[in-house]
Formats: structure tokens, C-alpha cells, sequence
């Protein structure tokens, strides 16, 4: 119930929402004065929302780096969380925006990093075929040579909070001990991190995937930009989320 809960709702907490909200209001009032604050609020929101600049300086505050990894001797397990693929028309899966995540997981595994692979996620939309994700990335891994032994997969999980539960268990019957290599994007993991250690994971910060520009400032992050409403969508989503797990 909490799983379609939480998909009905999110929409209500994207800026998207709130600005299309404000500014369709203001087109149905019939009262001058309310119409003009409505107009108001939502063109603010908008440039507020749509600034590179604001975005980047909040990203880089909210992002985690990745952790200083060992060089003496391999972890045994690199936790790769899934949202990297997609499905197509067909029910065939695909690599989509995220796949920094898979990319960097195999860079883990090949450089000796880790000795084993795990790839945690089954199928996270409302309603859905019997796609499961990391089933899918098990066939892509096997094609990079990847040896079976040391792939591991979860395909179960439909949220982080299941990503961790699931993961927990495989490990654990597979007696890898910790810490673990947790492999997310850099927006995903100070989310990801409360929700493993809450649970009693013993993880290690590997992010990828950074939305948030490097480097100082340029004139471009003052240029109203869609894609930066688009991602603080996708940030407020997990401040949200990360409240939630605070308070339960």
C-alpha cells in the first residue's frame, strides 16, 4: 500500500506541479488582483526553478562523494542499485540516462576493486509486465565477460527501501561480508546511505551519474534552463524521501 501511495503522490512534490498549479490558476480567476499573484508566484517559481546556477550550488551541498576505497585488498561485493534501464515497446531493456551506474560497477569489478557484482532491482513502475531489471543487466554482464561467480542479483526490490532488505538477504546467504561498495547516483545516495545503515549495512559511498556541474562559475548557469527544472524534480524527490525515512 505504501509503494502506491507514495507513486500516486509524487507528482504533487515536483516544482512542475506547483508552477503549472500557480499558473493555470491564474488563467481560470476571475478576480484581478489574485490573478495578478498567481501570475506572480508561479513566473517566480519558474525562474527560481529553471536557474542552473541555484541548482548547482544546492547539488554539490546535497551530493555525497565517493569514499576513499582500500587498495589493499578487494571488497567483496559492489551494490549496484538499479533505475539504469529501461523498458522498450517489446519488453526488451535498454541502458537509459543512469547508466553511469552500470558503467561504474563493471569499472569496480574489472579493476579488482571487488570480487563480486550485485545488481539490485526488479520492477519499479505501478504497473508492469514481468520485466525485472536485474535480470535483464545479468544477460548485459555476461556479454562484457563477466563471469558467472561472480554475479549476483536481486530482482525483487521496487524502491531503495527494498533495495536494501533484499540486498541484505542475498549477501548474507552468500556469507560476503561487509563493508560493501554502494554504487548509486550522486543525487540517490544520501537517501541511499540512511536507508542501508538503518537496516545495518555496513556501506561505502561510491557516487556516479553527477547532474550538478563542476568547476567555478560561468555565465551559462544564469541561462533559464528546462533540463534544471527537470532535476530539481528529481532532487526534491529525494529530500522528500529522505524526510520520510528520518521520521519513521
Amino acid at each position: 500500500m505504501f509503494f502506491v501511495f507514495s507513486k500516486l503522490l509524487i507528482v504533487f512534490i515536483y516544482p512542475v506541479t506547483w508552477i503549472a498549479a500557480f499558473l493555470i490558476a491564474a488563467l481560470i480567476v476571475k478576480n484581478g488582483k489574485l490573478k495578478r499573484r498567481l501570475t506572480v508566484i508561479g513566473t517566480v517559481l519558474l525562474l527560481i526553478f529553471s536557474n542552473p546556477f541555484l541548482l548547482n550550488r544546492f547539488a554539490r551541498l546535497w551530493d555525497v562523494p565517493t569514499a576513499l576505497l582500500r587498495n589493499t585488498k578487494p571488497y567483496s561485493c559492489a551494490i549496484v542499485l538499479g533505475g539504469f534501464t529501461s523498458e522498450d515497446n517489446n519488453g526488451n531493456g535498454f541502458f537509459n540516462g543512469s547508466s553511469d551506474r552500470f558503467i561504474e560497477g563493471v569499472k569496480l569489478l574489472n579493476t579488482g576493486k571487488v570480487s563480486h557484482i550485485l545488481i539490485s532491482s526488479g520492477n519499479g513502475n505501478l504497473f508492469h509486465d514481468n520485466f525485472r531489471e536485474a535480470d535483464w543487466v545479468k544477460t548485459q554482464l555476461t556479454l562484457f565477460k563477466v563471469p558467472d561467480s561472480c554475479i549476483l542479483i536481486e530482482n525483487r526490490s521496487r524502491n531503495t527501501l527494498e533495495n536494501a532488505a533484499f540486498s541484505k538477504v542475498v549477501l548474507s546467504s552468500r556469507r560476503l561480508q561487509p563493508p560493501y561498495v554502494l554504487v548509486t547516483s550522486a543525487y540517490h545516495m544520501r537517501r541511499s546511505l540512511d536507508i542501508f545503515k538503518k537496516i545495518g549495512m555496513n556501506v561505502i559511498p561510491y557516487s556516479c551519474d553527477y547532474i550538478a556541474g563542476g568547476g567555478g562559475i560561468s555565465l551559462g548557469e544564469f541561462i533559464p534552463s528546462a533540463d534544471a527544472l527537470g532535476a530539481w524534480n528529481t532532487y526534491i524527490k529525494q529530500v522528500v524521501g529522505t524526510m520520510v525515512n528520518h521520521l519513521n
